[in-house]
């Protein structure tokens, strides 16, 4: 039985911490929060393909530091790609 994806945000001890029905999702690969999902349900198409700076205690710049991920050009809808670390 393989676990689902834990969405970005919630704790790991959480019930329930995978995606839910109804909800967008974009799944984040590679960096610290690869395999993760962020929910972006509600979120305009500008948000979406410019993707986002996300809070992250295993960044280069340790607790608090941010990971950037956003599409690709190739695949707009599908994963977000890890672009590099920032405190």
């Amino acid at each position: 039985m393989t676990k689902a994806p834990r969405v970005y945000g919630t704790e790991h001890d959480t019930p329930a911490t995978g995606p839910q029905p109804g909800h967008t999702y974009r799944e984040l690969v590679g960096g610290p929060l690869d395999r993760q999902l962020i929910e972006v349900t509600g979120w305009t198409h500008d948000e979406i393909t410019t993707g986002a700076q996300l809070i992250t205690p295993h960044s280069a710049y340790g607790p608090g530091g941010r990971a950037s991920y956003g599409p690709t050009f190739s695949c707009p809808d599908g994963p977000w790609v890890w672009e590099g670390d920032g405190p």
